[in-house]
């Protein structure tokens, strides 16, 4: 058992102890057992806690876990017990850049160049990103010279796009949205690794805008007492297993709603199969089909995590714009019954939100860095009472007591939310109060988790979890189309 190290240096025989905990570490972390490795790399933390690599090593599984405030706080202890050590500031950027902070990160990448002037990989990362930063401050410049355009506007200037002769694939004409015929079809073209011809797929971008915009920032939702209703998590672009949903919970239809709590893109690179798959049922069952904005449905994330790439591949860049319109009119969070709240992330910072206060918040932006919508989008529970700063390093961490407190004043039963990966696809805490489902099993073809869905019934609303492995699918990686400098760093 490791012995905490309380003053002054540790002794020999812990600093051995300690490097035989990163050895372990290492081989975990190299089978991808990031929760191990992270607690190996704790335990020879707390006997030598001045050693920069642990915290280095520390700060890449959390980054590969997603922790990215805790991979931040790890890179930044790295640099401080050795600020000749250059992974530390590697970490950092990473840490930086997964969460949209560009101009952090590629201070540090200058750095290491600087110190490394012949090293090639550095010079590479520095350049790279300061690509980004170049971008951004460009794309900020123009937009304050040009009015953005409406959807409506963009489909107008492709409205007399032809269809070429031997497109044989899924059609919609002019005057009418998806049927379910056209959905089938859809799915079956997806599923034969074609593409949906674009005349359509702008068609449907143009229609779900349309809808969307009428649409509240809180939903509520009605459902019968014999009647089922399907909750599921983070899909992240695999499609293949989001068919395999609807193989074995039937195809949505009037009868068999659903919802869909976010996170729909990047990481798998099945991203815009997905996304059209959703928008076409939302279009067909307006009234029982149902999506929450998740916080990968944003330009950041999109730009690091592929769906930006992949939809410039697949398509234009002129696309991905009106995708980020179309994710900001996305509805932030469900109430099922007056009983159920549904969102992406999780609870707040205070301790007086109704829910008459979600209601009100204006959606139509990018998420902010604090306050309720992003909140909604990022947080996360903590099996303490009370809260903490996010180990995301956005929106926070909230406790048992935070959970029925807020339920008690908005009168509900329970929280239903996404968002993190589950061994078994769902996780129940807060005495039954707080369940985390999460659709995407073997998440990025790493992670070994099942996934899971959720059926309930009006008449109790009593969660039942249906858990299911992860399905094969054609051989294009996770991460495909995702920015080069995230490969490079993680």
């Amino acid at each position: 058992m490791a012995t905490e190290v309380k003053n002054g240096s540790p002794t020999a025989e812990q600093i051995a102890e300690a490097d035989k905990y990163k050895e372990q570490a290492n081989e975990y972390f190299k089978n991808k057992i990031y929760d191990k490795a992270i607690e190996l790399y704790s335990k020879a933390i707390e006997l030598d806690p001045n050693n920069a690599v642990y915290y280095a090593n520390r700060s890449l599984a959390n980054l590969r876990t997603e922790l990215f405030g805790y991979a931040l706080n790890d890179a930044v202890k790295a640099v401080k017990a050795d600020p000749g050590y250059l992974k530390g500031y590697y970490r950092r950027a990473a840490a930086h850049m997964s969460l949209g902070k560009f101009k952090l990160a590629l201070a540090d990448f200058e750095i290491v160049s600087k110190r490394r002037p012949n090293d090639s990989d550095a010079k590479k990362k520095f350049v790279e990103c300061n690509k980004i930063v170049k971008k951004i401050a460009f794309e900020r410049a123009i937009a304050v010279d040009r009015p953005e355009k409406t959807l409506a506007e963009m489909y107008q200037s492709l409205d007399s796009i032809s269809i070429e002769d031997d497109y044989n694939g899924p059609k919609l004409k002019d005057d009418e949205t998806v049927t379910i015929e056209f959905m089938k079809e859809l799915m079956q073209w997806y599923k034969d690794q074609k593409k949906l011809h674009k005349k359509f797929a702008y068609k449907i971008l143009y229609d779900i805008d349309s809808y969307l915009r009428k649409q509240p920032s809180l939903v509520d939702i009605s459902i019968p007492d014999e009647g089922k209703f399907t909750i599921c998590g983070d899909i992240h672009g695999q499609f293949y297993d989001l068919l395999n949903i609807f193989e074995k919970n039937g195809l949505p239809s009037e009868t068999n709603p659903y919802l869909f709590n976010g996170d729909f893109v990047d990481r798998g690179s099945f991203s815009v199969e997905c996304i059209f798959t959703l928008f076409g049922f939302k279009l067909l069952y307006p009234n029982h089909f149902y999506m929450s904005r998740g916080n990968h449905e944003s330009v950041n994330m999109n730009q690091m995590y592929g769906f930006t790439g992949e939809v410039t591949a697949k398509y234009n860049s002129t696309m991905a714009d009106m995708f980020t319109q179309v994710f900001n009119f996305l509805p932030l969070s469900h109430v099922l019954n007056n009983k159920v709240l549904v969102c992406h992330g999780g609870l707040f910072s205070s301790d007086d939100v109704m829910l008459d206060d979600l209601r009100k918040i204006e959606r139509n932006r990018q998420p902010p860095e604090e306050g309720l919508m992003c909140e909604l989008l990022w947080s996360d529970p903590q099996a303490q009472n009370g809260r903490a700063p996010s180990k995301r390093g956005v929106g926070c961490q909230f406790g048992p007591d935070v959970t029925e407190n807020f339920l008690k004043k908005n009168n509900l039963e329970y929280v239903v939310r996404s968002h993190e990966v589950k061994d078994m696809g769902y996780e129940i805490a807060h005495d039954g109060k707080c369940i985390t489902v999460f659709s995407a099993p073997n998440y990025c073809d790493t992670m070994g988790n099942k996934g899971a869905y959720i059926n309930l019934k009006g008449k109790d609303m009593k969660p039942s979890f249906e858990v299911f492995d992860a399905v094969p699918h054609p051989n294009v990686k996770p991460m495909m189309y995702a920015n080069s400098l995230m490969n490079l760093i993680m």
